[in-house]
Parts: C-alpha cells; sequence; structure tokens
C-alpha cells in the first residue's frame, strides 16, 4: 500500500522545516564566502580602520593619565601631533627623500647587476635578469585582491575612507561597541563585553609595543648610519622604521636595503652597516619586542610569520600589514572561549553582568 508523506509544499511539516533550515545553513555559508572573497578589499579597509581607531584610542586614554580634560580634546591632541610628525618627515624632507629614493633605486639596481655577475663567476646560471625578473613577479604576486587600489589615486581614496572611519570610531567606541552586541541575543552580549574589551586591551598594547619598535628602529638606524657616513642614512632610517611595523618580513626588507647601500660606498662601510642592521635588530629583538608586544600577545613568530604569507598571498599588501593584528584577535577569540567551555564542562559558572556601557 502507497503512503503519502509530506512533500516540500508541505511548509507546516517538521520533517520538511528541518530540512530547509539544514538547506538555508548551507545556503548561507555559501553566500558568506561569496561575500568574503567579493568584499576582500572593503573588508580589509574596515579592519585597518579598526587598527587606527585602536592607536587613537590607545594615545587619548595614555593622554588622559596626564592631562585631566575631555576626551575629545584628547583625541585632537593625539590627531595633531601625528599629523605635525607626518607633515615634518614627508613634507620638509621631501626634496632630498626624494633624490635619496631615485638614488637608491639605481644603487640597489647596480647591487643586483653585480651579485648576478659574481654568481656567474662561480658557476651559477642565475643572470641578473633573473634576479630582477624574480624580484617583479614576487611583488606582482602580491595583492591581486587589491589590484583595483593599485593606482596612487586609489591608495590615497582608500587611506582617507580608512582614516576617517578610524576617527568616527575612535570618537566614541562604546557607541559601536553597543551597536554590535544589540544585534546579539541577551546572553551573549556580557561575553561578547568581555571579549571585546580583552581585544581592545590587546591591540591597544600591541600596537603600542609596534610604536615603539618602529621608532627605536628608524631612529638608531638613522643615527648610527649617519655616525658611520653610509649614504641616504635618513632614507633609510625611515624605511626601517615603517617596515618595522611588519615583523619578520620588514626587517628583512629593511636589512637587504642598508646592506646593499652599505656595500656601494665600500667593503668597509657596507661590514659598518651590517653591523648596525645586526645591533638594531638585536636590541628591537631582545629587549623593546619582549618587554612590551609579547607580554600583550605572546604570539609565536613562525605563527606570525605563516600568517602573513596567507594573509599578504590573500588580501595583497593590506592583508600583510593587518595579518598580526587579525591573528591577535582570532587568539584572545579563542582563550576566551575555551575558557568558557571549560566553565561550563567543569560545572562552574562565571556570573557576569551586563554593566551600563558609558
Amino acid at each position: 500500500m502507497h503512503v503519502e508523506e509530506p512533500g516540500p509544499s508541505e511548509l507546516q511539516s517538521p520533517l520538511v522545516q528541518h530540512e530547509l533550515k539544514r538547506a538555508g545553513v548551507w545556503f548561507a555559508l555559501g553566500i558568506a564566502i561569496a561575500l568574503l572573497v567579493l568584499l576582500a578589499q572593503p573588508l580589509m579597509l574596515v579592519m585597518g580602520a579598526l587598527v587606527l581607531a585602536t592607536m587613537m584610542d590607545g594615545g587619548t586614554r595614555l593622554l588622559g593619565r596626564t592631562a585631566p580634560i575631555g576626551r575629545g580634546w584628547r583625541l585632537t591632541i593625539v590627531l595633531l601631533g601625528a599629523v605635525a610628525f607626518m607633515v615634518y618627515t614627508f613634507y620638509l624632507t621631501g626634496s632630498s627623500l626624494a633624490a635619496q629614493a631615485q638614488a637608491m633605486r639605481t644603487i640597489v639596481e647596480a647591487q643586483v647587476t653585480r651579485i648576478g655577475g659574481w654568481m656567474q663567476q662561480m658557476g651559477i646560471t642565475t643572470t641578473p635578469e633573473d634576479l630582477k625578473s624574480l624580484a617583479t613577479q614576487a611583488m606582482s604576486s602580491m595583492g591581486r585582491v587589491t589590484a583595483a587600489v593599485g593606482t596612487a589615486v586609489g591608495a590615497i581614496t582608500s587611506g582617507v575612507m580608512m582614516l576617517v572611519l578610524a576617527i568616527f570610531i575612535a570618537v566614541e567606541p562604546k557607541l559601536y561597541e553597543r551597536g554590535v552586541a544589540w544585534m546579539l541575543p541577551m546572553e551573549k552580549r556580557a561575553n561578547f563585553y568581555t571579549i571585546a574589551d580583552k581585544m581592545g586591551w590587546t591591540l591597544r598594547r600591541l600596537m603600542f609595543g609596534r610604536l615603539i619598535g618602529m621608532t627605536v628602529e628608524g631612529v638608531g638606524t638613522w643615527l648610527l648610519l649617519w655616525a658611520g657616513g653610509v649614504p641616504m642614512a635618513g632614507l633609510l632610517g625611515i624605511l626601517t622604521g615603517l617596515f618595522a611595523f611588519l615583523p619578520n618580513i620588514g626587517s628583512i626588507i629593511s636589512g637587504v636595503l642598508i646592506i646593499l647601500v652599505g656595500f656601494s660606498a665600500g667593503t668597509n662601510t657596507g661590514l659598518y652597516a651590517f653591523g648596525v642592521y645586526l645591533a638594531v635588530q638585536i636590541v628591537d629583538g631582545y629587549l623593546i619586542v619582549p618587554m612590551v608586544a609579547k607580554k600583550a600577545t605572546d604570539l609565536a613568530p613562525a605563527l606570525v610569520l605563516a600568517a602573513q604569507i596567507l594573509f599578504g598571498a590573500l588580501f595583497g599588501i593590506m592583508g600583510l600589514f593587518l595579518a598580526d593584528p587579525i591573528v591577535a584577535m582570532i587568539k584572545v577569540y579563542l582563550e576566551e572561549r575555551s575558557r568558557t567551555l571549560g566553565a561550563k564542562a567543569s560545572g562552574q559558572t562565571e556570573p557576569r553582568t551586563i554593566e551600563k556601557r558609558a
């Protein structure tokens, strides 16, 4: 005997509702993955704005310890200080730095050609053109997703948008935090506030340590290279400070530039430049980073390097810059999640109360 069973039109059937929910989950997952691919660039800009807002918030909080004034005034002082530094660095020294940058490009190309010639003399078939081609391919392989902002106009526009968004978030961060919490169930909000506070605490210390490392490496490299008579000491100091924002990879890039420029002025100068690079990296790696950054995040160097390679290949230069903060936030979330699940498994309850968000 044939028995009629519920079909797709029987929406009131528990079986059909269950299957629709399962299909909806997979459908939503597919849409989320597609949106992640299509919106990779905007998501990186938003993440960059959050990192900038965290740095502004950290400076505002630090200034509040010594200046008992309103938050708006403290944030204004921090922004004006950052703008003044950028104007002094890039405008007042712009002409000399531009000339040095052009000269550095010529020196690097000449040094690459010399290295290629030396390798040919040693019996290695690699030619200077192969080295240049390899460098070109390495630079072009990064940032396929962000190729739309590869032009100067697109980069400037993206930077301005990211900065404006960061300022809006830094003016009243708790407002946006409460807005995100409002979309969560009531029983999840207390845990969200805890995780958000811990992420903010971690990012502030991570960025504070990064800024200290950038300052130490940039100023130290500039002074030591200038004292040793290495050409383009100012430009090398600025580049070293900027590349210090990228752990592991940044130090390698700045080291290669310092050594190439140093040896262009002679063997003794090149050896001195190499010694300066080692001294600065030792001070930053064994004193500054352990005292500031690692105490806040405790990220393994191999994990950071792997994240930089992965995010750089997926999201371009923005992913390379933001790999460290993203990994730090993921680590905080996983730690808090593990702590919560461990407390539930042991039968302990953590009383959480939703405080009024000021």
